[in-house]
């Protein structure tokens, strides 16, 4: 239930190779496990015995960028709402946030047993920033989806995004570790972040999103011209006034447009700004999310709507991590990497965060030295989570971080929506 990770190589171990092992693109082009642990055995190695800066020696600007770009295309390809239909046999690991800890994402694959024709994986989002290997663990991730397109799915998280990549380090990790390089390889993970999924329903009774459900959209008759012309369509009114919100449909998120990245979430930004970054909260209803300045809390009643709406039995998301729960009084703290957070008769909210010892960077003396979790989920059936809580795999090699962990403005703080317009500033998300 609660294994230990694996010890890091000890003194006694060979020494490792002088020379970096380069990554090249598989021959004819069909990525292969055999490729795939070897680009997950340079990326370790990479990590330890050389600086930031040296990662092309290892992973060339070219192999990054063609990577990149054939999982884009997969993930182009699936819709908002993907549905996860395991075959007879099938279990489903679904992971929360992991924030570029390489080290604990190794293990965690090792851990739950990796991708494969048994064993289905769901990614919550969160792959990026605070950690010091954000590269590395995306394109680790990605490297999956393209060899097994069916059993890996990757959703996206808020940190998936220009804003939050330009104030939480992977915007600096990209130019540190390619330099000249840095904003084509960059511009080709945006574009990469666009593609992917918003949400995914397992096995018809199980809904995962980084941030959680969504409000609907007030749909009026536009006003006909004088001239009483036909065919013009009805305009959404995408109001915040809490009285008028409402629960929004499966149908809407399948139709919303996903390809955005940023701020303000308003009109076709709506749903996907709710998906990636709403709480959850005790008190009943739907509101705005005041605390963090963008998308919605809401409470049980919400949880038991959504659930019997959509015949559901469990709703996993994520998107909050110690810190960001050490301020929510109301809420259980992420010790363990999991909370059940509503409880009702019809099922079960989980959040459920993957990044254990987190942040990697921590500006206090104490540190939260959370456990990170994983959940299975089972046949025949699929509602019934069992968690894996694991500890961080210990030491972890050297590193600088990419942001001011020291500076950056706290969770519980609105978010900056000017500074999302230029670029810069900002407010902590999980």
């Amino acid at each position: 239930m609660d294994p230990s990770p694996s010890p890091s190589p000890s003194s006694s171990a060979p020494p490792p190779p002088l020379t970096p092992p380069v990554v090249e693109w598989p021959e004819g082009g069909a990525v292969t496990r055999d490729w795939v642990a070897g680009l997950e055995s340079a990326l370790d190695w990479s990590s330890r015995h050389l600086p930031a800066d040296r990662l092309p020696e290892v992973l060339p600007s070219a192999l990054v960028q063609r990577l990149v770009l054939a999982a884009a295309a997969i993930l182009h390809r699936e819709p908002n709402l993907v549905r996860v239909d395991p075959r007879p046999g099938q279990s489903v690991v679904v992971v929360g946030d992991v924030h570029g800890q390489l080290h604990d994402v190794m293990f965690l694959l090792r851990d739950a047993g990796f991708p494969s024709e048994e064993r289905v994986f769901v990614f919550n989002g969160d792959y990026v920033d605070r950690g010091a290997w954000g590269l590395e663990t995306l394109l680790l991730l990605l490297a999956w989806k393209v060899l097994l397109p069916n059993c890996v799915f990757l959703l996206r998280g808020n940190h998936e995004s220009k804003y939050c990549t330009s104030v939480y380090g992977f915007e600096q990790e990209v130019m540190t570790k390619y330099k000249d390089q840095g904003p084509p390889v960059y511009r080709k993970f945006l574009r990469c972040f666009e593609d992917l999924p918003l949400a995914t329903i397992i096995a018809g009774c199980v809904y995962t999103a980084h941030g959680g459900i969504f409000r609907g959209t007030v749909v009026l008759p536009s006003k006909r011209s004088k001239k009483g012309r036909k065919g013009r369509k009805n305009k959404a009114d995408f109001s915040v006034d809490p009285t008028s919100m409402r629960l929004g449909s499966l149908d809407e998120l399948l139709k919303a447009r996903r390809t955005v990245l940023d701020p303000p979430w308003e009109g076709q930004n709506l749903i996907p700004g709710d998906v990636l970054w709403s709480d959850p909260s005790l008190e009943m209803g739907l509101a705005p999310n005041k605390e963090r300045g963008i998308g919605l809390l809401w409470g049980p009643d919400i949880t038991r709507q959504f659930l019997h709406t959509n015949n559901l039995k469990l709703i996993i998301r994520s998107h909050e991590g110690p810190d960001a729960r050490d301020k929510r009084h109301d809420l259980l703290g992420m010790d363990k990497g999991y909370t059940i957070d509503h409880d009702v008769e019809c099922g079960k909210l989980i959040t459920l965060f993957s990044a254990p010892d987190y942040p990697q960077f921590q500006a206090s003396e104490e540190r939260y030295n959370n456990c990170g979790a994983y959940i299975v989920l089972n046949p025949p059936d699929y509602a019934i989570p069992v968690f894996h809580s694991f500890e961080a795999v210990k030491p972890r090699p050297p590193a600088h971080p990419f942001y001011d962990f020291e500076e950056v403005i706290d969770s519980d703080e609105e978010l900056n929506l000017d500074a999302m317009d230029s670029g810069s500033g900002g407010a902590l998300s999980q």
